[in-house]
Order: C-alpha cells, then structure tokens, then sequence
C-alpha cells in the first residue's frame, strides 16, 4: 500500500518513526512530508528518513491560511504522483484535506480536546479519528476508535527508548548530577491563542528557588533574556528524551515534553492556564489520567502554585525512584502502541471494520 504521512511539528516524527519503519518492513511504500518547523528536518536528516519539505511555519493568522492552500496543493501534487492510497496525520488538516480531494482515506490521530480551529479544520474531512482511551471530548463516534494507550508511549516505551548517557558528558554533567529541565514555549501555535505560561519576568524568581536543589537547564522555542541565556543548553534534538530520563524534575510551558517527562517516569509539571485562570491541563484527559491515576504529572495555572509543587518534589529523599514505580505501574496498565498503530494502519479498511466490530457486540 502506497501511504502519506504528513508531519508538522518534531512531535509528529516522534509519533510516526517506528511504526513507518515496521510498515515499510512489512512492504508498504511511505512517503513523508514535512514542514520546516522548529528541528523537525533536522531530525527528520539525523533518522535518515526520506522526505519532502513544504512550507515553513508561519505566526500572522493571514499567513498561516495562504499557507493553508499551498500546504495543501503541495501535498496534493505529491500524492498524485506517488498515488497515495491513505493518508495519515496527528490533528492534520492537510492530510485530510488532500484525502478528500484525491477520494481516499485519511486517518488522524490526536490526543488534544477542544482544539478549536484546528479540529473544525479536520474532523469534518478526515475518516478516521484515534485518540487516547482516557479522551474526553465528545466527537463523531462513527469516526471515533480508542487505544489504551498515550501516543509519547509509541517512541518513549522501553520498548522502542532507552537513554543514552552521552547527553550528561556532552553537558559536563556527572550520572549522579541533580537537574532540573525548564521549558519556555513560543506560543505561535493556533491552539495557543486562548492560552497562557509562565508570567513574563517570573522565570528568574522561578530559576532562583529550583537552583537551591540543582543545576537548571533551560530549553526554550523563543529567545531569551540575557539574564537566562546562561542556563539554556544546546543539545541536538535526538538527545532531549535522554535528557528528560535522568533530570530530577521536568518543569515549564510545553504540554508535549509535560507528557514526555512523565510517560519516562520523570516528575513533571505543566505551567499553563486557560482565560478562565484555570489549569489547562484539566481539560486534557491524558494529563488528568497521568496525574490522577499515576501520580506522573502536575498542572498549575501559573509558576507560585507550581513552585511548591516542585520544591516537595525535589525535598524527597527518593523522588526518582518513587517515579519509576509509578511509571512501572502505568507501562503494565498500557499497550504497545507502536504495535498497534502498525496493525491499525497497516490493515486497514479491515481493522476499523474489526474495531466497530467489537465495540458494538
């Protein structure tokens, strides 16, 4: 089966390598494109994939919907060329924009609720819709197909991760060093709009009081002040999820790295809140899950409330190993979901039909 995948963002390579992999050993032809956003060519370049780069990342809302019909006229013109015969995105209107135009399938995969103009974008056009089991926002259920399972689980299961220590010596870092990761967003995303981090000119009151249990590391999408700079790394992108593994405590504005964090059994804390000042994350049904039912992953409205959520954290004698119990737990409660995905897609029409199948008996 010829397939396209389209990726938008470093998360959706992430989501996709593994299983592209095993269809590809299974004979299926897969052709990727790409946005250049963020360092997702550079990791597209350092896992050797194959790929065709269209388009950039644009920040006005005028930009972004020029780049809308070009995205989608681009993918067009490489799926008529290679015949895709299925198309398959994470909360991608291209993929299934094209699907639609081209009178084939198109599966989306998104574990993110009330997404706004993005799903009013997709879900209308897209035949497919997989999500989380713990989802909580109510969509076509004749689209709709569950998996227990979280999609950071598809390339951060020790199945398919393991982290690679190198990072610390890169970083000058000892393997008993205590760390702690701080993430700052750029907030250009659509989803952001409505949203809002850490407030600007607290992250140094923030640095100041988690320093006291270790060194910080700043990751950040925007540029920083001076008075940050010092703390910022630079790491190539592959090595981020080995980073996370061994630091005591993930901290910051990122919702993806937030769920990366925990799922690696790290202490994790998300800053963000709605326009109502309440958490985000409440609205989420992973992180409800990863908090309330495995205790991986905290989410605040603004950096006082997390803050002394992270100095408890850091005060324990055995936070990471306590974590890793944790995360034990939610890995014996979970599937494979690379495996999954690959059966799902790799059999498809069959496996949906499957999936209805046993949900209606």
């Amino acid at each position: 089966m010829n397939l396209l995948i389209d990726l938008g963002h470093p998360a959706h390579l992430h989501l996709f390598k593994n299983m592209i992999r095993n269809l590809e050993k299974n004979g299926d032809d897969v052709q990727i494109t790409a946005r250049d956003k963020d360092v997702l060519i550079q990791l597209l370049n350092s896992y050797n994939f194959s790929y065709s780069a269209i388009g950039g990342h644009e920040k006005s809302f005028l930009a972004k919907s020029i780049n809308m019909v070009r995205r989608d006229l681009g993918i067009l013109g490489i799926a008529r060329r290679k015949n895709s015969e299925l198309f398959i995105g994470l909360h991608n209107p291209y993929t299934a924009h094209v699907a639609k135009l081209t009178g084939k399938p198109s599966i989306t995969f998104t574990d993110t609720e009330n997404a706004g103009l993005a799903s009013t974008l997709t879900f209308p056009f897209t035949d497919v819709i997989c999500t989380p089991q713990c989802f909580r926002e109510k969509i076509d259920e004749k689209k709709h197909v569950r998996f227990n399972g979280y999609k950071e689980l598809a390339y951060l299961h020790p199945k398919y991760f393991k982290p690679d220590p190198a990072v610390l010596e890169e970083l000058g870092l000892d393997r008993k060093a205590k760390f702690s990761v701080f993430r700052l967003i750029s907030w250009s995303a659509s989803h952001d709009t409505f949203l809002r981090g850490i407030a600007k000119g607290s992250e140094i009151q923030l640095i100041n009081e988690l320093k006291a249990y270790g060194e910080i590391i700043i990751t950040s999408e925007r540029k920083l002040s001076k008075e940050l700079e010092k703390y910022q790394v630079k790491v190539h992108p592959s090595k981020m999820h080995s980073l996370l593994s061994y630091s005591q405590l993930y901290i910051g504005e990122g919702g993806t790295m937030a769920a990366e964090a925990a799922v690696l059994g790290t202490p994790s804390i998300h800053i963000e809140a709605m326009k109502t000042g309440v958490a985000s994350g409440e609205m989420i049904g992973n992180f409800l899950e990863l908090r309330d039912k495995y205790r991986l992953l905290y989410m605040f409205p603004d950096h006082i409330s997390a803050l002394q959520k992270a100095s408890q954290i850091l005060e324990m004698k055995n936070s990471k190993a306590e974590w890793k119990k944790r995360r034990n737990r939610m890995l014996k409660d979970k599937i494979d979901v690379t495996a999954w995905m690959t059966d799902f897609v790799g059999n498809y029409p069959q496996s949906f039909n499957d999936y209805k199948e046993k949900v209606n008996v």
